[in-house]
């Protein structure tokens, strides 16, 4: 296991700055996810790690080593791509064994290794396989073993499940959280997907533009979002943001028509007023008082397990509702919204938490 460190790290490409600076600190064990939108840096800093790509500016420790100038094969760490990049004429054994065949190491001590790396992946029973008889998942998991094999101090994944289906990404999360904790090898793990970061993650990094919006465990990035950026991003459906501003001590919303809601005690230079999907409730529109407003239920989607209804009320997007999908509702109709006066979130208009 190994503690890892970034110094202020930049990355440049000509004129162009895709990594803004970042200092950040891994602890050892720890489980760490990079998550963002498309081109926001993230796969750029983890390849800056294994040293596949050299940072314009700043430092990269190892356990207090700077390895900055080290080669990837210097620096102790193993990496996991999108793309399982498996030897099409090399059965499963092979694939996993070959880095310690290259390395010289002895074909017992080989074999020996490829079966424990096996067990620990239930890949034993797959062994004498070629990769185009195996499963996405089944592939994946190769590929995870061969890096495992080489007894890194840390794992770099990127995006290793954006190949598979639904079904074969919620298994390979399960099988990555449960490697996590039988190794307890300190692992960065690059997606764009929050839900992979919300499950598998001790600590999310969001990151946008080049910088760090936020980085803390899943249930304070959830609960409480520093900026508008990591509101909207974590949480599936995202956060309602609406936009408001404070007229004669009372809470205006900006929509299309504006409308006043008795919500007390608000910041006085509130932009933004932010209500998760969970914490409104729908009512009848003509239970009508000054904590609630109304719109046209436009869309309902109906999940089994949950429902999401979808209210028009004049802003540029829709209000999100999480609704027990015992209610049956009907489209077309208006509704009332009533927001949990303790369960708000307010950000000025720079977009920072309130």
């Amino acid at each position: 296991m190994a503690s890892i460190e970034l110094r202020a790290i930049e990355k440049w490409f000509d004129d162009l700055q895709v990594i803004k600076g970042v200092d950040f600190d891994i602890d050892e064990g720890e489980f760490i996810v990079l998550v963002g939108p498309s081109g926001c840096g993230k796969s750029t800093l983890l390849r800056i790690l294994a040293g596949l790509e050299d940072a314009s500016v700043g430092s990269v420790l190892i356990d207090g080593d700077d390895v900055t100038d080290r080669l990837p094969s210097e620096r102790g760490l193993s990496m996991v791509f999108q793309s399982y990049a498996l030897y099409p004429h090399m059965d499963v054994a092979a694939n996993i064994g070959f880095a310690l065949k290259t390395a010289g190491v002895g074909k017992a001590e080989i074999e020996a290794r490829v079966r424990a790396v096996a067990k620990i992946l239930r890949l034993e029973p797959l062994l004498d396989r070629l990769p185009k008889q195996l499963s996405g998942g089944q592939r994946q998991r190769v590929a995870i073993g061969r890096a495992i094999i080489r007894e890194p101090k840390g794992f770099l994944f990127d995006e290793p499940l954006s190949n598979l289906d639904a079904a074969l990404r919620v298994n390979m999360r399960l099988e990555i959280s449960r490697l996590h904790e039988q190794l307890g090898i300190t692992t960065i793990y690059v997606t764009h997907d929050q839900i992979e970061a919300m499950t598998l993650a001790d600590r999310i990094v969001v990151l946008n533009e080049g910088e760090i919006m936020q980085a803390g465990s899943p249930r304070d990035l959830y609960n409480l979002p520093q900026n508008k950026f990591v509101a909207e991003f974590i949480g599936s459906p995202k956060m309602n943001l609406m936009p408001a501003e404070m007229a004669d001590g009372k809470l205006r919303l900006l929509a299309e028509t504006p409308r006043t809601v008795g919500l007390d005690a608000m910041p006085p230079d509130i932009a933004w007023l932010g209500v998760r999907p969970e914490n409104i409730m729908l009512c009848a529109a003509d239970d009508a008082d000054d904590s609630m407003i109304t719109g046209t239920l436009s869309v309902c989607e109906y999940l089994g397990s949950e429902q999401f209804a979808y209210v028009d009320c004049g802003f540029d997007e829709m209000i999100t509702v999480r609704v027990d999908p015992a209610e049956e509702l009907v489209t077309g109709t208006m509704v009332g919204l009533r927001f949990d006066p303790n369960a708000r979130h307010c950000f000025d208009q720079a977009g920072k938490r309130l």
